[in-house]
């Protein structure tokens, strides 16, 4: 069974027979099924009225744990957006009555942004499907091959400095 990197691989050997393309069979891969992933995480979550940049923000504060808190400037780092896609980000999400601003008292230059109870009750019902929604991705996979996976990945993402989620 071949895959649309396979082909592209063969084009390349073809046009440039004096080059070794086995990188493109992982870096094009992982590209791809990136590319497919992010397609299939925005079409889920427009049906639960949310954006892939928003499902971010809920979840980096629903995992953070009670009170369900960070300020803006720790989204922004957390989520590596500008902090004008942050503020839009937090404008949309307290449109939809998801999260509330509050003054750091700390700290009066900082805001605090929080989850409401709307906003975890939407969390904790979204993340039940979208994990099923996950596990029917990656059905093809065995649990074998899902640890096995999962242990290459790692290695790459140490391998490449990705130790921390800063």
């Amino acid at each position: 069974m071949e895959d649309a990197i396979d082909m592209l691989m063969a084009q390349w050997r073809r046009e440039r027979p004096d080059l070794d393309f086995w990188p493109v069979g992982i870096v094009g891969r992982v590209t791809r099924l990136s590319t497919i992933l992010q397609k299939e995480f925005r079409e889920f979550f427009a049906r639960h009225g949310l954006e892939k940049g928003e499902w971010d923000v809920i979840t980096l504060l629903r995992r953070s744990g009670s009170p369900y808190e960070l300020t803006a400037g720790a989204l922004q780092k957390e989520t590596m957006v500008t902090s004008g896609a942050i503020t839009n980000r937090i404008d949309r999400m307290e449109a939809k009555e998801l999260v509330e601003r509050i003054r750091d008292t700390a700290d009066r230059r900082s805001v605090i942004v929080r989850l409401t109870r709307r906003g975890v009750e939407v969390c904790d019902e979204v993340i039940a499907l979208h994990m099923a929604n996950e596990a029917r991705m990656l059905a093809a996979l065995d649990e074998t091959d899902r640890d096995q996976l999962v242990g290459l990945l790692r290695r790459v993402m140490v391998g490449i400095g990705d130790t921390s989620l800063e």
